[in-house]
Protein backbone atom coordinates (compact mmCIF):
# COMPACT_ATOMS: atom_id res chain seq x y z
CA UNK A 1 0.00 0.00 0.00
CA UNK A 2 3.12 2.55 0.92
CA UNK A 3 4.58 1.47 -2.43
CA UNK A 4 1.92 2.48 -4.10
CA UNK A 5 1.09 5.75 -2.38
CA UNK A 6 4.45 6.59 -3.40
CA UNK A 7 4.00 5.87 -6.92
CA UNK A 8 0.97 8.10 -6.86
CA UNK A 9 2.63 10.81 -5.49
CA UNK A 10 4.94 10.22 -8.17
CA UNK A 11 2.42 10.39 -11.01
CA UNK A 12 1.40 13.64 -9.71
CA UNK A 13 4.64 15.15 -9.41
CA UNK A 14 5.38 14.10 -12.62
CA UNK A 15 2.10 15.13 -14.02
CA UNK A 16 2.59 19.08 -12.68
CA UNK A 17 6.32 19.14 -13.99
CA UNK A 18 5.01 18.07 -17.32
CA UNK A 19 2.18 20.71 -17.50
CA UNK A 20 -0.44 17.97 -17.55
CA UNK A 21 -3.78 19.39 -15.75
CA UNK A 22 -5.67 16.23 -17.20
CA UNK A 23 -2.85 14.06 -15.81
CA UNK A 24 -2.72 15.81 -12.53
CA UNK A 25 -6.80 15.89 -12.04
CA UNK A 26 -6.65 12.40 -13.05
CA UNK A 27 -4.03 11.24 -10.43
CA UNK A 28 -5.60 13.53 -7.85
CA UNK A 29 -9.12 12.17 -8.21
CA UNK A 30 -7.16 8.59 -8.06
CA UNK A 31 -6.08 9.67 -4.48
CA UNK A 32 -9.15 11.04 -3.47
CA UNK A 33 -10.90 7.35 -4.77
CA UNK A 34 -8.24 5.50 -2.95
CA UNK A 35 -8.48 7.04 0.68
CA UNK A 36 -4.57 8.61 0.16
CA UNK A 37 -4.30 11.61 3.02
CA UNK A 38 -5.41 14.98 0.71
CA UNK A 39 -2.59 17.25 2.44
CA UNK A 40 0.18 14.60 2.13
CA UNK A 41 -1.01 14.54 -1.77
CA UNK A 42 -1.11 18.16 -2.24
CA UNK A 43 2.71 17.78 -0.09
CA UNK A 44 4.11 15.04 -1.46
CA UNK A 45 3.11 15.14 -5.12
CA UNK A 46 1.69 18.22 -6.65
CA UNK A 47 4.12 20.76 -4.41
CA UNK A 48 7.19 18.00 -5.35
CA UNK A 49 6.27 18.48 -8.95
CA UNK A 50 6.28 22.76 -8.67
CA UNK A 51 9.69 22.32 -6.34
CA UNK A 52 11.11 20.19 -9.26
CA UNK A 53 9.80 22.87 -11.71
CA UNK A 54 11.63 25.89 -10.39
CA UNK A 55 15.01 24.42 -9.88
CA UNK A 56 14.35 23.56 -13.98
CA UNK A 57 13.16 27.33 -14.31
CA UNK A 58 17.00 28.35 -12.02
CA UNK A 59 19.09 26.05 -14.65
CA UNK A 60 16.96 27.93 -17.43
CA UNK A 61 15.45 24.60 -18.52
CA UNK A 62 11.80 26.38 -18.24
CA UNK A 63 11.36 29.48 -18.80
CA UNK A 64 8.10 31.54 -17.41
CA UNK A 65 5.88 30.15 -19.84
CA UNK A 66 6.33 26.47 -18.88
CA UNK A 67 6.62 27.71 -14.78
CA UNK A 68 2.95 29.11 -15.38
CA UNK A 69 1.77 25.99 -17.42
CA UNK A 70 3.04 23.99 -14.37
CA UNK A 71 1.82 26.20 -11.96
CA UNK A 72 -2.21 25.82 -13.48
CA UNK A 73 -1.62 21.94 -13.36
CA UNK A 74 -0.85 21.95 -9.36
CA UNK A 75 -3.44 24.67 -9.00
CA UNK A 76 -6.16 21.87 -11.15
CA UNK A 77 -4.83 19.34 -8.61
CA UNK A 78 -5.36 21.36 -5.63
CA UNK A 79 -9.10 22.42 -6.83
CA UNK A 80 -9.63 18.40 -6.66
CA UNK A 81 -7.95 17.78 -3.52
CA UNK A 82 -8.18 20.40 -1.16
CA UNK A 83 -12.01 19.86 -0.28
CA UNK A 84 -10.74 16.51 1.16
CA UNK A 85 -8.11 18.13 3.47
CA UNK A 86 -8.83 17.37 7.26
CA UNK A 87 -8.87 20.60 8.84
CA UNK A 88 -7.59 20.53 11.96
CA UNK A 89 -10.45 21.37 14.58
CA UNK A 90 -8.83 25.00 17.31
CA UNK A 91 -10.66 27.27 18.71
CA UNK A 92 -9.42 30.41 17.87
CA UNK A 93 -7.11 30.51 15.04
CA UNK A 94 -3.67 32.05 14.86
CA UNK A 95 -3.77 34.77 12.05
CA UNK A 96 -0.85 35.25 10.00
CA UNK A 97 -0.14 37.84 7.48
CA UNK A 98 1.68 36.78 4.11
CA UNK A 99 2.90 38.25 1.01
CA UNK A 100 6.03 38.76 -1.53
CA UNK A 101 7.93 41.55 -0.56
CA UNK A 102 8.08 44.68 -3.05
CA UNK A 103 9.90 44.40 -6.20
CA UNK A 104 8.73 40.80 -6.53
CA UNK A 105 5.91 40.02 -8.24
CA UNK A 106 6.62 36.03 -8.57
CA UNK A 107 3.80 34.17 -6.15
CA UNK A 108 3.41 30.84 -6.59
CA UNK A 109 5.31 29.61 -3.87
CA UNK A 110 3.54 32.35 -1.81
CA UNK A 111 0.00 30.68 -2.86
CA UNK A 112 1.56 27.23 -2.14
CA UNK A 113 2.40 28.32 1.79
CA UNK A 114 -1.27 29.54 2.28
CA UNK A 115 -2.90 27.01 1.14
CA UNK A 116 -1.27 24.80 3.25
CA UNK A 117 -1.61 26.96 6.14
CA UNK A 118 -5.39 27.49 5.20
CA UNK A 119 -5.49 23.45 5.41
CA UNK A 120 -3.51 23.58 8.60
CA UNK A 121 -6.64 25.73 9.83
CA UNK A 122 -4.74 29.18 10.04
CA UNK A 123 -6.47 31.79 9.35
CA UNK A 124 -4.41 33.84 6.50
CA UNK A 125 -4.38 37.49 5.35
CA UNK A 126 -3.13 37.59 2.39
CA UNK A 127 -1.36 40.53 0.70
CA UNK A 128 -0.50 39.55 -2.56
CA UNK A 129 2.38 40.46 -4.41
CA UNK A 130 4.89 43.54 -4.74
CA UNK A 131 3.97 44.44 -0.99
CA UNK A 132 5.94 47.60 0.74
CA UNK A 133 7.56 46.41 3.71
CA UNK A 134 5.34 48.78 5.44
CA UNK A 135 2.23 47.05 4.57
CA UNK A 136 3.31 44.20 6.40
CA UNK A 137 3.46 46.00 10.12
CA UNK A 138 0.45 47.98 9.28
CA UNK A 139 -1.51 45.06 8.55
CA UNK A 140 -0.47 42.60 11.34
CA UNK A 141 -1.07 45.39 13.96
CA UNK A 142 -4.70 46.21 12.43
CA UNK A 143 -5.26 42.29 12.04
CA UNK A 144 -4.16 41.76 15.46
CA UNK A 145 -1.96 38.80 13.53
CA UNK A 146 0.52 36.57 14.75
CA UNK A 147 2.75 36.03 12.77
CA UNK A 148 4.12 37.82 9.20
CA UNK A 149 5.19 35.46 6.59
CA UNK A 150 7.96 36.88 3.80
CA UNK A 151 8.50 35.59 0.62
CA UNK A 152 10.64 36.31 -2.36
CA UNK A 153 12.80 34.43 -5.40
CA UNK A 154 14.65 37.31 -6.04
CA UNK A 155 17.93 38.40 -4.53
CA UNK A 156 17.22 41.86 -5.76
CA UNK A 157 14.81 41.92 -3.19
CA UNK A 158 15.92 40.51 -0.47
CA UNK A 159 16.03 43.83 1.59
CA UNK A 160 12.88 44.39 1.48
CA UNK A 161 12.30 41.77 4.59
CA UNK A 162 14.87 43.17 6.85
CA UNK A 163 13.22 46.32 6.55
CA UNK A 164 10.11 44.74 7.59
CA UNK A 165 12.12 43.38 10.95
CA UNK A 166 13.65 46.93 11.14
CA UNK A 167 9.98 48.67 11.08
CA UNK A 168 8.73 46.47 13.94
CA UNK A 169 12.20 47.00 15.71
CA UNK A 170 11.64 50.61 15.39
CA UNK A 171 8.20 50.70 16.61
CA UNK A 172 9.10 48.79 19.35
CA UNK A 173 6.50 46.17 18.73
CA UNK A 174 9.37 43.57 17.31
CA UNK A 175 7.85 41.13 20.16
CA UNK A 176 4.17 41.02 18.90
CA UNK A 177 5.22 39.19 15.93
CA UNK A 178 6.86 35.77 14.78
CA UNK A 179 8.38 36.65 11.05
CA UNK A 180 9.22 33.85 9.25
CA UNK A 181 11.16 34.31 5.04
CA UNK A 182 11.28 31.78 2.53
CA UNK A 183 11.43 31.42 -1.21
CA UNK A 184 14.14 30.48 -3.64
CA UNK A 185 17.44 32.64 -2.33
CA UNK A 186 16.59 32.90 1.42
CA UNK A 187 18.17 30.48 3.59
CA UNK A 188 18.52 29.79 6.95
CA UNK A 189 21.98 32.50 7.56
CA UNK A 190 19.95 35.26 6.05
CA UNK A 191 17.08 34.68 7.76
CA UNK A 192 19.37 34.27 11.14
CA UNK A 193 21.56 37.51 9.75
CA UNK A 194 18.30 39.88 9.83
CA UNK A 195 16.84 38.74 12.52
CA UNK A 196 13.74 36.45 11.44
CA UNK A 197 12.23 33.60 13.80
CA UNK A 198 11.98 31.32 11.53
CA UNK A 199 12.36 29.99 7.52
CA UNK A 200 11.38 27.33 6.03
CA UNK A 201 12.43 25.75 2.99
CA UNK A 202 9.19 24.71 1.32
CA UNK A 203 5.06 24.84 1.95
CA UNK A 204 5.17 21.93 4.54
CA UNK A 205 7.52 22.91 6.45
CA UNK A 206 6.02 26.39 6.90
CA UNK A 207 3.21 24.84 8.64
CA UNK A 208 5.59 22.85 10.82
CA UNK A 209 7.49 26.22 11.48
CA UNK A 210 4.92 27.89 12.26
CA UNK A 211 3.11 25.43 14.85
CA UNK A 212 6.44 25.34 16.41
CA UNK A 213 6.88 29.11 16.97
CA UNK A 214 3.65 29.58 17.97
CA UNK A 215 3.57 26.59 20.66
CA UNK A 216 6.82 27.40 21.74
CA UNK A 217 5.48 30.94 22.11
CA UNK A 218 2.26 30.09 24.59
CA UNK A 219 4.80 28.10 26.48
CA UNK A 220 6.51 31.73 27.22
CA UNK A 221 3.46 33.37 28.04
CA UNK A 222 1.60 30.51 29.99
CA UNK A 223 4.77 29.61 32.40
Amino acid sequence: METDKLKLFKKLSDAVLDMDEDKTVEFSKEAVDRGVDAYEAIDKGLADGMERAGKLFEEEEYFIPELLMCSDAMYAGINVLKPHIKSEEQGEKSKIVIGVVEGDTHDIGKNLVKIMLESAGFEIIDLGRDVPPQKFVDTAKETDADVIALSTLMTTTMDGMSEVINILNKENIRDKFKVIVGGGPISQSFADKIGADGYSVNAAEAVRLVRKLLNSNLVLTTS
